[in-house]
């Protein structure tokens, strides 16, 4: 659930990535491609880039920013605040989500009533 910068191909099944570790929290090291979710997103660097060059290269294709505005990103944020909300939190949105249906359903009903009185 990181983001990385794939450096290097090893071979048809692995590869070099790289954080770098100030901006991602990941290391440079080899991982195979079953474990890799590939983005849209892409840094211009070239193969073997040392973690200076990439850090750089990472700032200015601005990734966090291209990745925060994702779909992919939304939900993964949306999961976790779900999943960090307490009891009482959870309880308030189920009020909520009961208060907005009965207002739907109340909307529906009328409209439907004026429908069949056409």
């Amino acid at each position: 659930g990181k983001l990385a910068v794939i450096i290097d191909v090893i071979d048809q099944n692995r590869c070099l990535i790289d954080g770098p570790f100030a901006r991602t929290g990941v290391m440079r090291q080899q991982i195979p491609f079953k474990r890799l979710s590939l983005t849209n997103i892409v840094v211009d660097v070239t193969r073997q880039a040392r973690t200076k060059n990439l850090c750089a290269a990472f700032d200015k294709a601005e990734v966090a920013s291209k990745w925060a505005t994702t779909s992919w990103a939304k939900k993964i944020a949306a999961k976790t605040k779900r999943a960090s909300s307490t009891d009482f939190e959870r309880f308030k949105l189920m009020l909520a989500k009961k208060k907005r249906t009965s207002l739907v359903n109340k909307e529906f009903a009328k409209l439907k009533k004026e429908q069949l009185k056409k």
